[in-house]
């Protein structure tokens, strides 16, 4: 076919062509052909049973180690940010059969400091596919720092590696039933909120104080973030988000002081507390008002009292 001179003359140049291709690469290129084809002619021989899917991703969300790891819990400025894992996708995966997903980089840029990179999920039975490029840039963000760069190598797989999980949990929910992924939403959350064993629930809340305790949180902290309730209130479902967040702090997707902040002072307490000192001194100053500019005799600006 003949173009006009001017399509000719502004026409992108084709991309120039190997001149040598090694033998390893084309034995690579022949095999990895050769592994798709025999992949999408056993899926059509041996197709799945839905029945049996169902029954393995039952039982396999009914063990309290999965369950756990299946839902993550961020903050994200002043809201709560949840979800299911990458864990939670890959085993539905393996329990619905006949998918195949990967991620992988396709460009990486060192002078501009980005990757290029891909994430996709197939299913091989009925071809359907899904697929997303998208660019991670090597930065770290925090919300005191702002951005760093990103130099070690090893930062950078990480930070590729966290953004495609991402892609790929999404890619792998897009190929898989609705109704399969609820099914199993349902029973994780469960089997998270029954708790591990056959332990009562004043012995679950027990070591979970323990446990919060060791990473340097408090019961009054822990009561407050389950919007006060005491602990001898507390029931499964709050044990069982407790365990997420355990799992998430485990994991670094947030911070200890980020899901308990510190317990502020309020102006009653403190008064209270002055009160207390000048008991046990024998004082009979009154505490200062709140907003009143009162200073005890003893601390009049100049006084040199101390």
């Amino acid at each position: 076919m003949k173009y006009p001179v001017a399509e000719q003359q502004f026409a992108a140049p084709a991309a120039p062509a190997p001149s040598f291709v090694g033998q390893g690469t084309a034995v690579e290129q022949s095999r990895a052909v050769a592994e798709v084809q025999a992949a999408v002619i056993v899926a059509r021989q041996f197709p799945r049973n839905e029945a049996q899917a169902v029954a393995k991703m039952r039982m396999g969300f009914a063990q309290h180690s999965l369950a756990v790891r299946s839902f993550f819990r961020f903050s994200r400025g002043k809201s709560r940010v949840s979800g299911e894992t990458i864990q939670f996708a890959k085993e539905l995966a393996r329990c619905w059969t006949n998918i195949h997903y990967g991620v992988h980089e396709l460009r990486r840029d060192d002078a501009n400091g980005e990757s290029e990179m891909q994430a996709w999920a197939w299913d091989l039975e009925t071809n359907e596919r899904a697929s997303t490029t998208f660019i991670v840039p090597h930065t770290r963000w925090t919300s005191d720092n702002g951005g760093t760069r990103l130099e070690d190598p090893r930062d950078v797989y990480e930070n590729n590696s966290n953004n495609g999980a991402r892609r790929l949990r999404e890619m792998i929910f897009s190929v898989l039933p609705d109704w399969f992924r609820e099914q199993a939403k349902e029973i994780a959350t469960n089997t998270v909120e029954r708790g591990q064993g056959d332990k009562p629930l004043a012995q679950r809340v027990a070591d979970c104080i323990a446990h919060f305790e060791g990473l340097g949180v408090t019961v009054e902290q822990l009561e407050e973030n389950r919007s006060g309730r005491p602990s001898g209130k507390w029931t499964n479902l709050d044990l069982g988000q407790l365990s997420i967040i355990s799992e998430s702090i485990r994991r670094g997707e947030v911070t200890v002081d980020e899901e308990f902040p510190q317990q502020r002072v309020t102006a009653g307490e403190i008064r209270q507390q002055y009160a207390q000192q000048a008991s046990q001194h024998g004082a009979t100053e009154q505490p200062p008002v709140e907003g009143s500019g009162q200073w005890p005799a003893a601390r009049q600006p100049g006084s040199g009292a101390e």
